[in-house]
């Protein structure tokens, strides 16, 4: 069996970390599913196809399960928004178009499936989870915020975009996606049909070229 290195430094074999990749997967299904005051252990388990006590193995109890099925669940559309940023590294002629193609996918990674659930679990559990929150916001909106400043800042350097501050910028851009997918997802709720999700990030450039466009 092959073995890896655990976030504390330790080696430990591949299949103690696949096995517990599958419960935190699991276990973001069940709290999607059920919320955290109904979700339970049991649930998950068999979700993850797993034994009641091997969860309790890798993860403590339920508050602990829940943090991490969470955080491991921010990585994600993490990953998948910087993988979509990143393609404005190289862009092409028509700047225009790239940034339209890099909204449109960031509202797609903003509206799938685990990003809503995510969203929506944080919202259920505003009161009792915090620094949890603050967490999760730093790993998806920190983070690509500034994945994007840096691209933008990059553009700026080139002249593809007026001189600005790309980290404002970035913000700015992101708000101009996220604020109107707020309203038509009813925070999250509802899915957005992909037409409608196409032309918010057709809006958003526009707007966002307007004021940070070349001079011609």
């Amino acid at each position: 069996m092959t073995a890896a290195t655990t976030p504390s430094g330790r080696t430990a074999p591949r299949g103690r970390i696949d096995k517990r990749q599958a419960i935190l997967d699991a276990a973001f299904v069940v709290f999607s599913r059920r919320g955290y005051e109904n979700a339970c252990v049991r649930e998950i388990a068999e979700e993850a196809g797993v034994a009641k006590p091997t969860v309790y193995n890798h993860l403590r109890d339920k508050e602990n399960l829940f943090r991490h099925a969470i955080e491991a669940a921010a990585d994600t559309v993490m990953a998948e928004n910087l993988a979509v940023a990143e393609r404005l590294r190289t862009p092409g002629d028509d700047l225009h178009a790239a940034l339209e193609d890099t909204a449109y996918r960031m509202l797609q990674v903003c509206c799938g499936e685990r990003a809503r659930a995510l969203k929506w679990l944080m919202y259920a559990q505003v009161g009792g989870f915090a620094d949890l929150i603050e967490t999760v916001q730093e790993r998806t909106y920190g983070r690509l915020g500034e994945a994007l400043a840096d691209r933008l800042a990059h553009l700026s350097l080139a002249g593809r975009l007026r001189p600005c501050d790309p980290a404002l910028a970035a913000e700015q851009l992101l708000t101009l996606l996220t604020g109107p997918m707020e309203a038509r997802s009813r925070l999250g709720t509802h899915a957005v049909p992909a037409a409608e999700t196409r032309a918010v990030a057709e809006a958003a450039v526009d707007t966002f070229l307007r004021a940070y466009g070349p001079a011609t």
